[in-house]
């Protein structure tokens, strides 16, 4: 029996089995169903679930999710992600920000990861949304340290900046892969220059507000991206001023989605890895499970907010 759930059970790749670092435990135990339950009792919706993260287990049995904003339907059609998609999703339920911060205080959480499917047919694309939710939580726990994981809002500064004011601790936005296969990847409206723009503007904003604050970004590997590609987006990145980045392997979702071209191994992850780390981020976790909410990070993001300022060394 596969160690994955039906849920969980990526597409096997033309006969392929999948490699043996690929392996992760189904779903269960005491903490991952307190979780879920507390979750389906306040209508959260989470991208543990909804983009079939591997590592679902691991997270929830610690007590820690993503909660997924705007509900759970992308306006947008990436190829390589596994939210439901339509131009047309449920109107946004006006209470999420308040059943979100209640479900954080109950969990007593001091780290809390929130992201959101992209809402086009919005005309702010959410941020007003997001923003309040954000700033409900610091309002309750003003201790809690929230990372946002947001949309480009088609590239908007004025959404960015309404996310950026509410004061999250960390900004991300995910560049997803290298800037030739952008158009192939993800939707036509994303954009690779348009998303480091994205990252570009939030630091600025929180420059200006006199605010601390980290931008992260994350890559998925194994779509036929070159190592010179990477090493460029790597640059790229740092050019941006992102101190944060993950790498991690893509599982093709569903028949419909892109193929795997190449399982990247454990030990390719690590040299590319210690390759991101000399371009000086702040932190890299790459991994093949290694997700844009990893918990590894999470906590280590979480001892640098606290404790001290980062301080990189940036090779040229």
């Amino acid at each position: 029996m596969s160690m994955f759930s039906n849920k969980m059970l990526p597409v096997v790749e033309r006969g392929r089995r999948l490699p043996p670092w690929i392996r992760t435990r189904v779903p269960g135990g005491e903490g991952y169903a307190r979780l879920k339950t507390l979750l389906r009792e306040k209508k959260l919706a989470t991208v543990c679930e909804e983009a079939q993260c591997p590592n679902v287990h691991e997270c929830w049995a610690g007590g820690t999710a993503t909660v997924m904003l705007l509900g759970d339907t992308c306006t947008r059609g990436c190829r390589f992600c596994a939210v439901d998609t339509t131009k047309a999703p449920e109107p946004v339920d006006p209470l999420e920000p308040e059943h979100l911060a209640e479900t954080i205080s109950e969990l007593g959480l001091t780290y809390v990861v929130l992201t959101m499917v992209d809402r086009d047919d919005m005309t702010d694309g959410g941020a007003a949304h997001v923003a309040r939710a954000v700033a409900e939580l610091k309002r309750r726990q003003p201790e809690l340290l929230v990372e946002m994981l947001a949309s480009d809002f088609q590239g908007d500064h004025r959404c960015v900046d309404a996310v950026v004011d509410a004061r999250p601790d960390v900004y991300a936005h995910n560049v997803e892969t290298v800037e030739r296969l952008t158009p192939t990847v993800r939707d036509a409206r994303c954009g690779y220059r348009q998303s480091l723009d994205v990252l570009v503007r939030a630091k600025a904003r929180a420059s200006d507000l006199g605010h601390r604050i980290l931008t992260k970004t994350s890559i998925i590997l194994g779509l036929g991206e070159t190592e010179a590609e990477l090493e460029q987006t790597f640059r790229d990145l740092r050019a941006a001023g992102v101190d944060v980045l993950t790498l991690g392997q893509y599982l093709r979702p569903s028949a419909w989605h892109l193929e795997v071209v190449e399982f990247v191994t454990p030990e390719r992850f690590e040299a590319l890895g210690e390759l991101a780390r000399s371009y000086g981020f702040e932190y890299v976790a790459s991994g093949p499970l290694v997700r844009s909410s990893y918990r590894a990070g999470e906590l280590f993001l979480e001892k640098t907010l606290r404790h001290h300022t980062p301080t990189p060394t940036t090779r040229t």
